[in-house]
């Protein structure tokens, strides 16, 4: 297919102060990039955003490393190849990588992953069978560990990561309560993904009565996308040995000053409770088991995912910012093309 003279780049326009807004990102329109001697152009299908970004648009230490004002945004992408200058990769192939937010850019080789169509939908490489879905795999398995007949809580449960941890862990035999932030993505824990139980926090006056009512036998391990008032609950309700899993604190991300504590540590020497913060990223050797076993669960029906589309690559910024206010279920993404097999 012809690639066009120009494309369409965000770039970080200022950075936030608080909730980002749509003034924070400029869509510039930039010649399309030529790619170097042993790189690949790479069209962009799909689009992921997530909400780690937030801190990249900090100027601040973060452990992800902060963009500059000016510089292109950058996040998971699901693309296909249009032209190779020795790169590796035929045009057709499709990809994955961390590349901007754009209709086309450049790679190397070493910077993408081929996607295999047959796992099944290529925008899945974004969410259960990429990036989200390892970090509930290992999350899960690695650093929560929940065995059968403990109790097992996440937060943000209808989110990306969340939705596939819980599955997890009831794969393990555990009692899965997830917190969610509707009675929509309560009925999907329940009704769809079979959790036990789930708590909407938007309607809830008091979470450690909720919890007690929801886990009655307490907390063995908890996936912690959140923090804020529900961790403190939470912390309130663990069991000794319990494990709590650091995947996320998206409560804070647009905080201007963050609130004293924590104050609940004295339950982690009552309880004898283990906290571990983790990223995915140090698990990045095993990847591939990973996405093999979950692609397992998911062809067995085992695993169910969502997605919330949002079309057009000029709305991915309303998407981003729609991440802090709850507005996705399961995994937020952004279609920007269509392969040109046009499967």
């Amino acid at each position: 297919m012809s690639v066009p003279e120009t494309s369409r780049v965000y770039t970080l326009a200022r950075r936030p102060t608080g909730t980002p807004t749509p003034d924070d990102f400029d869509l510039e329109t930039r010649p399309t990039p030529t790619p170097g001697p042993g790189s690949v152009l790479v069209r962009t299908l799909y689009l992921s955003v997530d909400p780690y970004m937030r801190g990249r648009m900090q100027a601040g230490e973060s452990y992800a490393e902060p963009w500059a004002v000016g510089d292109p945004l950058e996040g998971g992408v699901v693309g296909e190849v249009v032209a190779s200058n020795g790169g590796g990769y035929e045009p057709g192939t499709i990809v994955t990588g961390n590349l901007e937010w754009a209709d086309y850019a450049t790679a190397s080789p070493a910077e993408l992953t081929p996607v295999d169509p047959e796992r099944g939908p290529i925008s899945a490489s974004l969410g259960v069978l990429g990036m989200p879905g390892n970090t509930a795999y290992f999350g899960v398995t690695e650093v929560a560990q929940p065995t059968a007949g403990e109790t097992f809580v996440v937060t943000g449960a209808a989110g990306a990561v969340g939705s596939v941890a819980g599955q997890i862990a009831a794969l393990n035999g555990a009692r899965v309560v997830g917190f969610a932030g509707s009675d929509e993505k309560v009925a999907y824990l329940e009704d769809e993904l079979g959790f036990d139980a789930a708590i909407n926090y938007a309607t809830t006056d008091d979470y450690v009565a909720a919890l007690e009512a929801a886990a009655p036998e307490g907390v063995d391990a908890y996936f912690d996308n959140v923090g804020g008032p529900i961790t403190d609950a939470v912390f309130s309700n663990l069991n000794v040995d319990a494990r709590v899993a650091v995947c996320g604190q998206i409560s804070l991300y647009n905080a201007t000053e963050l609130p004293t504590g924590p104050r609940k540590l004295i339950t982690l020497v009552e309880k004898r409770a283990t906290v571990e913060g983790f990223l995915v990223s140090d698990f990045a050797p095993r990847f591939e088991t990973a996405t093999r076993q979950l692609a397992e669960w998911v062809a067995a029906g085992d695993v169910q995912y969502r997605e919330t589309v949002t079309e057009g690559l000029e709305n991915a910024p309303e998407a981003f910012i729609g991440l802090f206010e709850g507005e996705n279920i399961g995994k937020q993404l952004v279609k920007v093309g269509e392969r040109s097999d046009g499967h």
